[in-house]
C-alpha cells in the first residue's frame, strides 16, 4: 500500500526536482538575477497529466524558489524583477486552472461512458439458455483500447413463429451508438412476436429504427429463425454466420440486402440444420483482427477447432482466445458472438444436401419453399 501511494507521488516529485534543477541552471547562467520565466515549465507540465494538486504543489513549490534565488543573491525587487514574478504568478494560476478544467472534463466524461457501459451492459445481457431444442449462448467483449463504447447488439425472442436471433452492428461509437442499439433491441423484441414473415420483420425493424438513424448512420444485421431441421437467414449487410458440424459452411446469402436504416429489400434463405449443427453469429470485430502483418483472423479455419468442443460457452471463449493470440494483445474494436447449437431430437433426418441454400425468397414473393 505504502508503495503504490508513494508511486503515484513520483511523477510529482519528479516535477518539483525539474524545477530546482532548472533554477539551479538559470542562477549559474545568469547569477545577476534569479530565474523566473523557466520555472514556468514546472507547471505547464503539472497542468497537463498531473491534475489541480500536484499543479498547485509544483507551482507553488517554484515561485518559492524563484524568491529563495532572489534573497540569497541579494537581488532587489526592480520591475524588472517584478514582471517576472507576476508572470509566474500569474502563469502557475493559470496552470491550476487548466489542470482544474481538465479533471472536470475527464470526470464528466468518465461519468458518460459509465453510464453508457452500463446501458450497453443492460442491452447485452449475456444468454445461456435452451429454447426447445436449440441452445443459445451469447458473449461480448469490450475492446480494452477503446475509448469509446461500441455498437454491437443481440437479441433473443421465443416466439410462436419460431426461435428467432438478431445480431447487429450500429455504425459509430459512443452515447449515439447506445441509443440506437437500444431501439434495434427494444425493436426487434416487440416485433418478432407479432411479424409473421423473417423478411417482413427486417422492413419493419428498418422503418421504426429510422427516426433515430443520422443522416450517414446504418445498421449491418443478420436475423435468423430456426424450425425443425432448418434455419431461415435475413442478411442486411452483415458478415455471414457459420456453421460448423457435418456440412460445415459459411451461410454466404446469394443475395445480400442494404443495411437497416439504408433502405433494405431483405431476401431469405434457408438452410439445412441437422442435429448436433452449430450456427454462430458474430460482428465485424471477430474477422477484422489482425496481426502484426496486418493478416485477419482467419475465421473459417479457426472456428472448426475451436467451436468443436464439447460445451458451447467453452468454445466461445477458446475461440476468443485464439483471436486475441492472432492479435497478439487486445481487440481494436468489439466482438459480439452468438452460438446456437441444434439440439438431439430437434428435426428428423435431412434429406441429401449438396451445399446450396435451400431457397431464396425475396418479401412479398408467392413461391413454394422448396427442398
Amino acid at each position: 500500500m505504502l508503495r503504490s501511494r508513494w508511486g503515484a507521488h513520483v511523477p510529482c516529485v519528479a516535477l518539483l526536482g525539474l524545477c530546482a534543477v532548472l533554477a539551479a541552471w538559470a542562477d549559474a547562467w545568469r547569477p545577476d538575477r534569479p530565474a523566473v520565466a523557466v520555472l514556468l515549465i514546472g507547471p505547464l507540465l503539472a497542468c497537463v497529466r498531473l491534475g489541480v494538486r500536484a499543479t498547485l504543489t509544483t507551482a507553488a513549490w517554484a515561485l518559492a524558489l524563484a524568491v529563495t534565488a532572489g534573497v540569497v543573491r541579494h537581488v532587489g525587487a526592480g520591475p524588472q524583477l517584478a514582471v517576472e514574478y507576476l508572470v509566474l504568478l500569474v502563469g502557475g494560476l493559470a496552470a491550476v486552472h487548466i489542470a482544474r478544467r481538465s479533471a472536470a472534463r475527464s470526470a464528466r466524461l468518465r461519468q458518460l461512458r459509465e453510464v453508457a457501459e452500463v446501458t450497453q451492459a443492460a442491452l447485452l445481457r449475456p444468454v445461456d439458455a435452451r429454447f426447445g431444442d436449440i441452445d443459445v449462448h451469447t458473449r461480448h467483449h469490450c475492446a480494452v483500447a477503446s475509448a469509446t463504447v461500441g455498437g454491437d447488439v443481440y437479441a433473443v425472442a421465443n416466439t410462436p413463429y419460431g426461435l428467432r436471433v438478431f445480431i447487429g452492428d450500429v455504425r459509430g461509437h459512443g452515447l449515439d451508438a447506445v441509443r440506437v442499439n437500444a431501439e434495434v433491441a427494444d425493436g426487434f423484441r416487440d416485433l418478432a412476436y407479432v411479424t409473421a414473415d423473417l423478411t417482413e420483420l427486417a422492413v419493419r425493424l428498418d422503418a421504426r429504427i429510422a427516426p433515430v438513424l443520422g443522416p450517414e448512420d446504418f445498421v449491418t444485421a443478420v436475423f435468423a429463425e430456426f424450425a425443425p431441421g432448418e434455419v431461415r437467414l435475413v442478411n442486411c449487410g452483415h458478415p455471414p454466420p457459420l456453421r460448423l458440424g457435418a456440412h460445415p459452411k459459411v451461410l454466404n446469402p446469394v443475395t445480400c440486402s442494404l443495411p437497416l436504416g439504408l433502405g433494405c429489400d431483405p431476401t431469405q434463405s434457408r438452410y439445412w440444420l441437422q442435429s448436433g449443427d452449430r450456427l454462430l453469429l458474430y460482428t465485424d470485430g471477430l474477422v477484422e483482427a489482425r496481426d502484426a502483418s496486418g493478416a485477419e483472423f482467419p475465421l473459417f479455419d479457426r472456428a472448426g477447432g475451436a467451436l468443436s468442443r464439447t460445451l458451447p460457452w467453452e468454445a466461445l471463449d477458446q475461440l476468443y482466445a485464439e483471436v486475441t493470440a492472432h492479435t497478439g494483445g487486445p481487440l481494436r474494436d468489439d466482438v459480439a458472438m452468438v452460438l446456437c447449437e441444434s439440439g438431439a431430437h430437434s428435426a428428423p433426418p435431412a434429406p441429401p444436401w449438396d451445399g446450396r441454400p435451400l431457397l431464396n425468397r425475396r418479401r412479398g414473393s408467392s413461391a413454394t419453399d422448396a427442398r
